[in-house]
């Protein structure tokens, strides 16, 4: 589509489809008799059947017919059953004002991958968070393009320094495209963005043209309120031009190592990275996600509800963290307690690079926290600290105070 050719890396415009990868839906046609493709025949295969007993004793079983179908080579969308729930389960989520589209890959950090190597050249300057997902740094550096940190708070990303660097750019380099950013407990400064900034955000897209990268992994462990609040809205939600990717995953809410996650957008920008889907993975595990959509269907949204909200017991997790630390870091530290995520981002009191203490002092202490220089995107030295209070126990959390 001629509106988002400026907005794609030299990589990402030359990708064409795989021939081979075409004719993978063409084989799930009725009456197909298929001699083109490379797949292999499944009654070589060792695997039956599959059941998975839940935590509460329930079961899920992959009837042998779905086993087939998720054992065999797949379109790189996803399985169509699978990317068709999730369109539903997003507009039931987000409600987004655009038509959109979704393709499935094993977890949201290979999809933002791909996001940047569709939308970031050599020489280019990418809007970030600062601080920032060191994962997302990672992926960026090895490109050749700079990250240009704006400035964030206990509330995340401040619009108005957004729009202080976006109006103050020097005209003798390439204007930014991108601004890559986690509204919801981000990582590592647990802050979520509240519904005006959001607005005002997406409002500064519009202005300046940009397309925001929406990755949200930590959007269901967002801590109930009391009284209860709804959700606040996504960026996705309010999309009305069509510029926001979003990244969601299921790793933090249903298992790790199964490695789902999906990404929604305009057709246009998911059919690209769909098409680096077909020469780096060819497509996400069948298993895994026939076995998730197997569970959400059994449960409904009823036990999908349920389920959220029994694993918002991190808001438990960070009560009794942020307890111990006014107990033991009163006075040396400062923080702001998250609302959503895994995280405690401390300000440690008179300390100007936390670097060595944190690889030092406090690892053969055996203590394991990251030092905030890792979430720069500048590398600078910083005062700061990421604790995560996901994994600990809480002997663990008195001892590591």
């Amino acid at each position: 589509m001629e509106r988002y050719g400026k907005f794609l890396s030299k990589r990402s415009a030359r990708r064409q489809p795989s021939a081979i990868r075409a004719l993978q839906p063409l084989m799930a046609t009725p009456g197909m008799i298929s001699l083109g493709g490379g797949n292999p025949n499944g009654v070589t295969f060792p695997f039956k059947s599959a059941s998975f007993e839940l935590r509460d004793g329930d079961h899920v079983t992959i009837s042998p017919q779905n086993l087939a179908v998720a054992l065999q080579y797949s379109p790189s969308y996803g399985l169509p059953g699978f990317t068709e729930y999730l369109k539903n389960f997003q507009r039931e989520q987000h409600h987004p004002p655009q038509d959109v589209c979704i393709v499935v890959s094993s977890g949201s950090q290979d999809l933002m991958c791909k996001a940047f190597d569709m939308l970031v050249d050599e020489g280019d300057y990418v809007l970030v968070e600062s601080p920032t997902y060191p994962g997302a740094l990672g992926a960026l550096r090895p490109i050749g393009c700079s990250t240009v940190g704006v400035e964030c708070d206990e509330h995340g990303l401040i619009p108005e320094r957004l729009e202080q660097t976006l109006a103050s750019w020097d005209p003798a380099k390439r204007f930014p495209r991108l601004l890559y950013l986690i509204p919801n407990g981000q990582n590592p400064s647990g802050a979520s963005l509240t519904l005006e900034r959001k607005k005002a955000i997406y409002a500064l897209a519009h202005k300046w043209d940009l397309l925001i990268l929406e990755d949200d992994p930590y959007y269901f462990l967002t801590y109930p309120t009391e009284p209860a609040k709804p959700m606040t809205p996504s960026l996705l939600s309010m999309d009305i031009d069509s510029r926001v990717i979003r990244l969601d995953s299921f790793s933090k809410i249903m298992s790790s190592g199964i490695r789902i996650g999906f990404a929604t957008g305009h057709p246009f920008l998911i059919e690209r990275l769909q098409l680096d889907m077909q020469v780096s993975l060819l497509h996400t595990s069948g298993l895994s996600q026939m076995l998730l959509l197997e569970l959400l269907r059994k449960w409904g949204d009823d036990g999908w509800n349920a389920h959220v909200a029994s694993v918002r017991f991190y808001k438990q997790r960070c009560d009794k963290f942020c307890e111990l630390a006014e107990k033991h870091l009163g006075g040396k530290a400062t923080w702001s307690k998250p609302a959503a995520g895994m995280f405690l981002w401390l300000r440690l009191t008179g300390v100007d690079d936390t670097k060595e203490l944190i690889q030092t002092r406090a690892l053969e202490k055996k203590v394991l926290l990251l030092p905030g220089q890792l979430f720069d995107p500048s590398g600078k030295p910083s005062p700061y600290v990421r604790a995560s209070f996901s994994p600990a126990s809480d002997a663990d959390m008195v001892r590591s105070q």
